[in-house]
């Protein structure tokens, strides 16, 4: 998928929200009607069914006749694919969409170019004829802009951020915090790996983003603190403005630009950072993290509510504020098969150089002093060499029978046992 920003005239402006409109209205009828589909029937109405049912209310409806047919028939292809993807993928129904949160459209492409296997070779149909497929009509005007065709605005400019244009054959249009963005379906093709075959460990955290094994740390963006303050400000004046007045409006919107700021800043560093990964390293290993349960509210029920609920609240923020899940996403499909995950259990309590976990060789965020060996290092760094070598501490390994004892630790004391032997290195 590639998203670049566009900048529309006032007029193009105006027919673009007209389209999505249209997108909308056609979604939510469709919506309605396999949420109560009329008596009688089996099933509710396919695609092709609900295609003519469109025919015949753009030729009832002015305002629908006004829009563009392919734009509403684009609507309810989505509305089929959502249907589908609630079995295949595991997703809930399709829900409704809101004017001034779901603004966006899809347009397929109107240029008739050939189609070739994936030998290079023509795509020939039963008849041998060769296939003609759609494309998307896009060119270029500089090195930083293009303009793509849009039906009913003409060609609509954007900012090319990438070397060659897209070749797509259908893009998407969409519009919050007042910016358009436009986003062509095209599969990015597959980075090479590196001649070196070298392989690096990430601990992710929340002081540090990701810390490589190699030594290297790497922040996420955030926004700074005089933007955070005027978010702060925003919120106080939107909280005391009148129910439903402009400035209530005003103030929370100029909240959700500051918002999307952050949002693009997080991607773009994860598709660079992503990039370089897989440039650089041919095996990237990352901690196996499950975001879901991490950023769980804390709230529980009324029967039984949680503790430091506002603490929790913000951990959650802080963990989504770092990409964690977006910069494993982005890595896996830039470099297919050259990402893995190592389960995360003790991997910041084990030591890289004797293998012995420990609670207390943790001193602090930061330090890490081992109590066997007295190996010091960074803390994440430590944990990257772990997850670089592919070792953590679970399941946690129990003494041989017969092993010189019966027990590892007695008392209440805290010794635990390596979880690797090293060469050189006794295990008792």
């Amino acid at each position: 998928m590639s998203r670049f920003r566009m900048y529309p005239t006032s007029e193009q402006t105006g027919v673009m929200l007209d389209h999505c409109a249209h997108a909308r209205y056609v979604w939510n009828l469709a919506v309605e009607q396999h949420s109560y589909w009329y008596k009688g029937r089996k099933s509710a109405p396919g695609f092709a069914e609900q295609c003519r049912q469109l025919t015949e209310a753009r030729r009832d409806s002015e305002w629908l006749r006004g829009g563009n047919a392919d734009v509403q028939q684009q609507a309810l292809k989505d509305f089929a694919t959502a249907k589908t993807a609630k079995f295949t993928s595991g997703f809930g129904e399709p829900r409704w969409r809101k004017k001034y949160v779901h603004e966006g459209f899809r347009v397929i492409g109107t240029d008739r170019v050939p189609e070739f296997e994936a030998d290079g070779s023509p795509k020939l149909n039963a008849k041998g004829t060769q296939v003609m497929g759609r494309s998307v009509v896009v060119r270029r005007l500089n090195g930083r802009w293009a303009q793509v065709k849009v039906p009913g605005c003409g060609w609509v400019r954007f900012r090319l951020t990438r070397a060659e244009l897209p070749k797509a054959k259908t893009f998407r249009v969409t519009f919050r915090n007042g910016q358009w963005h436009i986003a062509f379906a095209v599969i990015p093709e597959a980075i090479d790996a590196p001649a070196t075959g070298e392989v690096i460990g990430i601990d992710r955290g929340v002081k540090i983003t990701a810390a490589l094994s190699d030594g290297r740390k790497l922040n996420c963006p955030q926004l700074t603190v005089k933007e955070r303050a005027q978010i702060r400000k925003h919120q106080r004046r939107a909280a005391r403005a009148p129910q439903g007045s402009h400035a209530k409006t005003a103030g929370y919107a100029r909240v959700a630009r500051l918002k999307a700021r952050e949002a693009d800043r997080r991607k773009d560093w994860c598709e660079k950072t992503s990039t370089m990964l897989a440039r650089t390293y041919g095996l990237v290993r990352f901690e196996k993290l499950n975001i879901k349960n991490m950023t769980a509210s804390a709230k529980g029920t009324v029967e039984q509510p949680g503790k430091k609920v506002r603490q929790k609240t913000g951990l959650n923020r802080a963990i989504l504020a770092q990409g964690w899940g977006l910069l494993r996403q982005r890595t896996e499909h830039k470099a297919p098969g050259r990402v893995e995950d190592v389960p995360a259990p003790f991997t910041s309590l084990r030591c890289s150089a004797c293998g012995w976990i420990e609670k207390k060789s943790r001193k602090s965020q930061a330090d890490f002093v081992c109590v066997s060996c007295g190996f010091t290092c960074n803390a994440d760094e430590n944990a990257a060499t772990n997850v670089a070598a592919g070792q953590s501490g679970f399941p946690r390994p129990r003494r041989p029978a017969g092993a010189g004892g019966t027990t590892v630790a007695t008392g209440r004391s805290s010794v635990r046992e390596p979880q690797s032997i090293r060469v050189g290195i006794p295990l008792f």
